[in-house]
């Protein structure tokens, strides 16, 4: 499929098969041109970003040219648009004009998707999205009194915009896609019905084409395009991870786990390398160092990772891409060049991240990434049994610091994820065990996916709160799938508690009702554990998280199934519903339930105090609900939904039909 031109009597149409892409005209012009005046303010991961753009400049004419088209202002060109196959580049041809704003063309009632991982809206139509990895924020709702004191504290109370893992890239119920290929700051902006519009800091621009039948092969496409991530291993996808972080004595807390019949695939440490204690809450010693802090840590821990192997659990640990300035390997990564210097002299640039300072190692140079794959993510993890660890940040990349390859940190910081994990696919490659060591990330950006094996959600609040809660786990799975990730989880029990919001023993049973039905199980013990319940604080608790965690073992052959799909076909395992009943526009902006796979639908309790919830039960065919046994035709239903039945349907005619019959006996276990 091609671009070509159509001239219309007051302007051009650009047109991408049979769909119009650009539709020009005098008075509503495709490309729109300034000049920059940016402000930027970072502070711990959190960007305060403006623009006052001035010199604005619209095209009043247009001409083709070889190669494409001329715009003109005043009978003289201002910017060119160039096309080849499926790529659309434009150029501002004046110096000093570094915005471009491009207005693609929008159909009445077409509903657009995408954004990366985004977690308030799967629809986007409406609203304005800033492309900029950055931490999400506390709350995220700028009514709520926790965000208002969370900006007050540092910026941090964030907005519905605001994620970990942005991507420029839409996708529209024309079943068109558009990417932008480029890593500078930029905003989707879906606020005028009448286009989808894109701003970019640049001064050229170039833009990927993709368009398909329908949404299940626009999904593969896009799949294709940014890279398939390996298969999950069969320990990943099988039970629960245990999230544990009280030094050696979690391995004694494991065994209660073990001990009241919790399916256990993996014990997750976080603090292996050590802890120290902020206003923040609990932190972790950013020193990735097998060393004396961890030894008092975790004393003799790769003969206690071995025995764990023996008994068929996994270790998991965690890393990040900074290191402390008072850590044992500071000094080190100094010595070798590792770090990102100060713009005013060749000083290693120190972040502050809340009550200790760190070093960026530079990712730009090739001995760093080497460096750190090897010494850190290679010998000191990887070489004593490490199975996994979350590739923790990311997303803080100053743009005040100066780089190794030259390059611009504001182009540098979205693209600052993508080395992250290149830089984590590399080690575990250099071991030989890619598809079988799992690291996840939260940061991401496009290209991304061929390297991180799996996402997580990043720091939700503990509660169930619209824009931080529970239920923003389903709509990032779902909006981040539609961009080719196919695997997604979540901190289990959340992970954010400030200003007295603790979590509540519904919150628990609830989550993990939630966790049960993602490819990876896995639970986390928050920021403030100390003032948290715990799935071992209680025996009501822990019966719940090993009740969900052997339906999360049952249904490992359906989730191995899911896998081959996004193997094969790039399909992401958590689905929205339209991506199989793609002719019913009522389907489009649902993400409170999901489709796991085509045969299982799930509809997780996400509001505080319910017992029932509507279910949309999409398609033709009867749906056959886990718990009762009875069927439902397509439609809206009242479905009840107490504490440990959540609304869960199945297909009755699916191959899998006998494995989904026995959740009822496994959960009555």
């Amino acid at each position: 499929m091609k671009l070509r031109v159509n001239a219309q009597i007051d302007g051009f149409d650009l047109l991408f098969g049979d769909r119009i892409v650009l539709s020009h005209r005098t008075t509503c012009p495709a490309v729109v041109m300034a000049r920059g005046n940016p402000e930027i303010t970072m502070f711990r991961g959190n960007f305060r970003i403006s623009d006052s753009p001035a010199d604005k400049l619209v095209p009043t004419a247009w001409r083709q040219a070889d190669g494409g088209i001329e715009l003109l202002h005043d009978d003289a060109p201002v910017a060119t648009i160039s096309t080849n196959l499926n790529r659309l580049t434009i150029n501002a041809l004046l110096p000093g004009y570094d915005r471009l704003r491009v207005r693609f063309h929008a159909e009445p009632s077409e509903c657009v998707w995408g954004g990366g991982e985004q977690m308030s809206y799967l629809a986007l139509n409406g609203r304005a999205f800033p492309i900029w990895t950055s931490e999400p924020g506390v709350g995220r709702d700028k009514s709520t009194e926790l965000t208002r004191i969370m900006d007050a504290e540092g910026m941090a109370g964030g907005d519905y915009w605001n994620t970990n893992y942005p991507q420029p890239t839409f996708l529209t119920s024309r079943w068109l896609a558009v990417h932008l290929d480029a890593s500078c700051y930029s905003v989707l902006d879906f606020t005028d019905p009448g286009c989808h519009a894109v701003d970019v800091w640049s001064n050229m621009v170039a833009f990927e084409l993709f368009a398909a039948d329908g949404p299940l092969e626009l999904v593969s496409v896009l799949s294709k395009r940014f890279g398939r991530q390996p298969q999950l291993p069969d320990w990943a996808i099988g039970g629960a991870i245990v999230g544990l972080k009280s030094g050696a004595s979690s391995f004694d807390r494991l065994e209660r786990f073990i001990e009241a019949g919790a399916a256990i695939s993996a014990l997750w440490c976080e603090d292996w390398a050590g802890i120290r204690e902020t206003s923040f809450g609990r932190r972790l010693f950013w020193d990735w160092h097998n060393g004396e802090r961890s030894a008092r840590r975790y004393p003799d821990l790769k003969t206690r990772i071995a025995d764990l192997h023996q008994r068929g659990i996994r270790f998991m640990a965690y890393a990040n891409p900074y290191i402390a300035a008072d850590g044992e390997l500071f000094a080190e990564a100094a010595g070798g060049g590792h770090f990102c210097l100060r713009t005013d002299s060749d000083d290693v640039h120190l972040v502050d991240f809340g009550k200790f300072d760190c070093g960026v190692v530079d990712f730009t140079r090739e001995q760093s990434r080497a460096w750190f794959a090897e010494r850190v993510l290679g010998r000191e993890m990887l070489d004593i049994g490490i199975d996994g660890w979350m590739a923790d940040f990311g997303e803080y990349l100053p743009t005040d610091l100066r780089l190794a390859d030259g390059s611009d940190p504001m182009e540098a910081h979205n693209r600052w994820p993508v080395l992250w994990a290149e830089v984590n696919a590399r080690a575990v490659e250099s071991r030989g065990r890619t598809g079988d060591a799992v690291f996840f990330m939260r940061a991401g950006f496009s290209g991304v996916q061929a390297h991180c094996p799996l996402l997580w959600a990043g720091d939700q609040s503990v509660d169930f709160t619209r824009h931080d809660g529970i239920g923003t786990v389903i709509t990032g799975a779902l909006s981040a799938g539609l961009v080719g990730n196919a695997y997604s989880h979540s901190d289990c029990g959340g992970y954010t508690s400030l200003h007295g919001n603790i979590r509540t023993e519904e919150l628990m049973q609830r989550w993990c009702e939630l966790a049960a039905f993602a490819p990876v199980m896995r639970s986390h013990e928050g920021n403030r554990p100390d003032d948290n319940l715990q799935y071992d604080s209680k025996p009501d608790l822990l019966a719940c998280f090993a009740r969900w965690s052997r339906v999360h073992l049952h249904l490992a052959p359906y989730v191995r199934h899911l896998c081959n799909e996004a193997r094969d076909h790039g399909l992401p395992v958590q689905r929205p519903l339209f991506l199989h009943h793609p002719h019913d526009p009522a389907l489009f902006t649902v993400q409170d339930q999901f489709l796991y796979g085509a045969d299982m639908l799930v509809a997780p309790v996400v509001e505080k105090g319910v017992s029932r919830r509507r279910v949309i039960l999409p398609g033709a065919g009867v749906w056959r609900h886990v718990w009762t046994g009875n069927d439902y035709a397509p439609g809206t239903h009242d479905i009840p939904a107490p504490i440990g039945q959540p609304p869960v349907f199945y297909r009755p005619d699916s191959v899998h039909a006998a494995l989904f019959e026995g959740l009822n006996e496994v959960l009555e276990r």
